[in-house]
């Protein structure tokens, strides 16, 4: 048996496949190599090396037919203190094996480097509600579509929007720097309009801008909606990396950020966890996510599960997050969405608002969504 290991362990839970027991203890054992060492355990030469960076086993029951769920202990010094080598030794070398699924991990309570690494929501639920001068009711939120709209249309819905009352109207995430509605042109009509509507209801909505391309390009886009006075922005962390989102979060944005879950699907990575944990330690502010029951296949219980571990995170000193469940809801459903989410919630409504018809019809179905949000007991 090897002594105790000298630092913090990252505890890692893996869902793993396997159909006999000579390809469980394959697959086990690969898990306790890849990540770290990336050697057979017959190359380690070096006793150090063996006893205290190779993943300790902790724990492999049966959940289910020919599926089992490890639990494993990787020495957290092994991440450096780097947001992507973190992810690294989550799950690196071992995502690429289709029987394994990332379900969850716990960070050790004493791990000093860990703001170095996940730097966590910088304003969080109670920045973001300040922000909208929304304090206690859930908030209302709608999505500016679709791609090929001149920037003039944009900015007409963005202050229809704002006008009936939404507090936060953030771009598609499928729009980008597109020659029908360039970002600096659309950015600076969306939140003149939207300032000019506050103007006129006393509100405090806000524009959300999306803002994708290459590092370089995104921080100046941040900038420049900075400088134009947009209320936060949104990006998608597994288009523009994890990593990314935390240096966004620590150390260029004076706004909240939104995390989009745009290409969220193309890990082995169970979506509580990615959305749940991973976002909001890597600095996002609000998380969107499928809600159940709309054109997405996440469950009620994933949902749930996923919403409190935004709103009370068990990650010490972890500012909490909003949920934003999306993708379906209907500006009917309001009461029971709200019934399951509670009001610590973003309802994010697109086309369920767009559905209506011309702009007097959205316009009435945008004011019976707040109203029926603000009127939730």
């Amino acid at each position: 048996m090897p002594s105790p290991a000298p630092w913090p362990a990252l505890r890692v839970t893996y869902h793993v496949t396997a159909p006999t027991k000579s390809d469980l203890d394959a697959r086990v054992e690969s898990l306790l190599l890849e990540q770290t060492v990336e050697l057979p355990r017959t190359a380690l030469r070096d006793k150090f090396v063996l006893e205290n960076i190779v993943g300790r086993l902790v724990s492999l029951d049966e959940i289910g037919a020919d599926k089992h769920r490890a639990i494993i202990d990787f020495p957290i010094i092994a991440t450096a203190d780097d947001p992507a080598q973190f992810l690294n030794v989550l799950f690196g070398n071992s995502s690429i094996q289709e029987h394994v699924l990332l379900a969850d991990f716990a960070l050790p309570t004493d791990w000093p480097g860990r703001k170095n690494a996940l730097p966590g929501p910088k304003f969080g639920a109670a920045g973001l509600r300040k922000i909208v001068n929304v304090p206690e009711r859930a908030i209302t939120s709608t999505a500016l579509k679709p791609i090929g709209l001149r920037t003039e249309r944009i900015a007409q819905l963005c202050a229809l929007f704002a006008q009936g009352g939404i507090d936060i109207i953030k771009d598609d995430h499928g729009l980008a720097n597109h020659r029908f509605h360039p970002f600096r042109e659309r950015v600076h009509a969306c939140q003149k309009a939207t300032r000019e509507a506050n103007r006129a209801t006393g509100r405090s909505s806000i524009y959300v801008p999306n803002l994708i391309g290459t590092p370089s390009t995104v921080l100046e886009q941040l900038k420049f909606a900075e400088d134009e006075g947009v209320g936060a922005v949104m990006i998608a962390p597994m288009l523009l990396g994890l990593p990314f989102l935390a240096e966004i979060a620590a150390r260029h944005a004076r706004v909240p950020v939104v995390g989009h879950p745009s290409f969220g699907g193309a890990t082995r990575t169970a979506p509580e966890l990615l959305y749940g944990k991973l976002f909001p330690l890597y600095g996002s502010d609000a998380t969107i996510f499928a809600n159940f029951g709309g054109r997405f296949a996440y469950s009620r219980e994933t949902c749930g599960k996923l919403a409190r571990t935004l709103t009370q995170p068990e990650i010490p000193g972890l500012t909490s997050s909003l949920p934003m469940p999306a993708g379906g809801i209907k500006y009917h459903q309001v009461a029971d969405v709200l019934s399951f989410y509670g009001r610590e919630v973003v309802l994010l409504i697109g086309g369920g608002l767009y559905e209506a018809g011309g702009d007097a019809a959205l316009r009435t179905r945008v004011e019976e969504f707040v109203r029926n949000v603000e009127e939730f007991k």
